[in-house]
Parts: structure tokens; C-alpha cells; sequence
């Protein structure tokens, strides 16, 4: 995997595996109140760093912390954003989408059967639930993301892990279900998410999806929808407890845009309003977001960045 860029980072307590064991609580920190994780991706840390196009994360490198030697856990993107939110690549190794609200199919978990892009796309992923084995990581895959399998793997797409992972027994759940358990609250901003929300959308633009029933892309247009909004990059939408909603705190309402009623820029208005008439210089948020941009980048509206926070509020 590629060496990313780390800016400030916030480690949350995930959902281990089943029959993980919890470590010591460590003493000596207050109360958090408010927790924010910020993911950007894409990029090799030797393009970032000392890159003058990035000062926004190359300035945190230098007065926060840089992980220079931080790896992502497994290979594509959507792995790796289950296992932030899980502790568990919950048998999904693929970016594939969700299949939707889908009550008939088998989780992955439960047939032990991984969902791959490739040598051939397993499909739409099933909703995540119930207890079984996730996917096993291995140290070097030279199958699944290959562009023209049988042939040989180009540079750039064998998955490079260093170290596997076994497979483990895992509980399909997410930090979101155990905040919603707890009684806190979370939400996960999601830049050019459509105006309508994430059900039911693999890619948007922000306004257009790819959903035929859900502002398609207009026939005619010699222009294909710019995938600025990916469901691979919004973990949650694959669990069948966010996709049902039937536990109070605990469903697609909780994922918004960026812009628009209860969106991130609304949700920071008032804390800039505060912090304009006390000067100070800090920041106010709820109580644990997400955050996801479209491409790598800060958070900011005119970001075009991979972003995913985290965020109870």
C-alpha cells in the first residue's frame, strides 16, 4: 500500500472482533466531548509532504505529528474504511457498492465467502450483520485488483500489505452502533453527497447520481457522471443496522453533505460565530463526526478530497 500523508489523527475505540479483549483504560484523560476524524487518502506521503500545494497538511505534519511510517491495514479503499469504523474488513475486500436494503442476500461474515473486485467482481456487497469470519489479509495479493487477469499484475495494483492478517471472528457492527447503544450521538459528513442522501447511491457529483431513479444523469449528455461522492468511501452505508434504521440514533439520517440543513457548514456556523466574538483560536464542534471529502484534500468547501469524519453530535 502507499505511505499516507497523516495529519492530526484522533484514535477512537472501534468495534474489535468478538473475541477480542478489551486493554486497559488508560487513566489521566478528560472527558472527550467532542471527536472529529478526518481521513484523506490517495496520495504517497513523498507527494505530500514538502509539497507547497498542501500547506494545509504539511503545516499539521510540522506542529502536530507525521507517521512516517503508517501503512494502511489491506487493499482498495473500501477495506480499509470498514476497518476504521469496525476493527473488521468484515469479509469485504472490494470497492464494490451496497446492495441495497437487500434482506434476502448472505453477508459475507456469515458464508465466509470474501467479496473480491476481482479476478471477477463478486458483486454488490450484502449488508453487514450478524457474527462469523471476516476475510483474512495477505501479505502480497496479486490477484484481486488486476486490471486484465490471467495476466501478470502490473506495478501499482499488486496490494503490498507487508504482514498478513488470519481471519477473525467478528460482530458486524460499528463504532456508530455502540455510540447509538450508549445513548451518545455520531454523524458522518460526506462532501458532494446528492441533496436526497446516500440511500441507495454508489456515486454522485453532488447533485447527480448514478441511481436512474434519483437525479440520473441527463440523457444526452456527453459527459459521464464525475464520481466526486463514492459509497466505498462512506462505510457505514454498508451495515444493515445504518441501511434499516430501526434503532434510534442509528441510521441514514445520520449522513450528511457538507452543505444544506443539518450539513457540516451549518453545523460550524455557530461555533465560527462564537469563536469570532471571543477570538479565539480553537474550535468548537458536537460530539463524534465523520468526514469524508471527494478527493484528498483539507476541510474546506472548495476541498475536492477523500473525506471521512466521524463525529458524535
Amino acid at each position: 500500500m502507499k505511505k499516507m500523508a497523516a495529519t492530526a489523527i484522533f484514535l477512537v475505540a472501534l468495534a474489535g472482533t468478538l473475541l477480542a479483549q478489551d486493554g486497559p483504560v488508560p487513566g489521566g484523560i478528560p472527558r472527550l466531548d467532542h471527536v472529529f476524524v478526518i481521513m484523506m487518502e490517495n496520495h504517497g506521503f513523498n507527494q505530500i509532504v514538502g509539497n507547497p500545494n498542501a500547506p494545509f497538511a504539511n503545516q499539521m505534519a510540522k506542529t502536530a505529528n507525521s507517521a512516517s511510517n503508517y501503512f494502511a491495514v489491506g487493499h482498495p479503499s473500501l477495506t480499509n474504511y470498514l476497518e476504521v469504523v469496525g476493527g473488521s474488513n468484515f469479509g469485504v475486500r472490494s470497492d464494490n457498492n451496497p446492495d441495497w436494503h437487500n434482506g434476502n442476500c448472505t453477508p459475507n461474515l456469515l458464508s465466509g465467502i470474501p467479496n473480491l473486485d476481482g479476478p471477477v467482481s463478486s458483486g454488490k456487497v450484502c449488508p453487514i450483520a450478524g457474527v462469523g469470519t471476516d476475510a483474512a489479509t495477505p501479505a502480497i495479493d496479486i490477484s484481486n485488483e488486476c486490471p486484465n487477469p490471467p495476466q501478470l499484475c502490473p506495478p501499482g495494483f499488486i496490494d503490498i500489505d507487508g504482514s498478513s492478517l488470519p481471519a477473525a471472528n467478528t460482530l458486524g457492527k460499528t463504532i456508530a452502533d455502540q455510540l447509538a447503544a450508549e445513548g451518545r450521538t455520531w454523524k458522518t459528513y460526506q462532501e458532494s453527497l446528492p441533496p436526497t442522501g446516500a440511500d441507495s447511491i454508489g456515486f454522485s457529483d453532488g447533485f447527480f447520481t448514478d441511481n436512474p431513479n434519483i437525479h440520473p444523469v441527463p440523457a444526452g449528455e456527453t459527459q459521464s457522471l464525475i464520481k466526486l461522492y463514492a459509497a466505498k468511501h462512506n462505510p457505514f452505508v454498508y451495515f444493515r443496522s445504518v441501511q434499516e434504521g430501526q434503532v434510534p440514533g442509528l441510521s441514514l439520517k445520520n449522513i450528511v453533505g457538507f452543505e444544506g440543513e443539518n450539513g457540516l457548514f451549518e453545523d460550524l456556523a455557530p461555533a465560527r460565530r462564537l469563536i469570532s466574538r471571543l477570538s479565539l483560536p480553537t474550535s468548537a464542534t458536537t460530539s463524534m463526526a465523520a468526514a469524508t471529502p471527494a478527493r484528498p484534500a483539507i476541510l474546506t468547501r472548495t476541498t475536492t478530497a477523500h473525506k471521512q469524519d466521524l463525529i458524535p453530535v
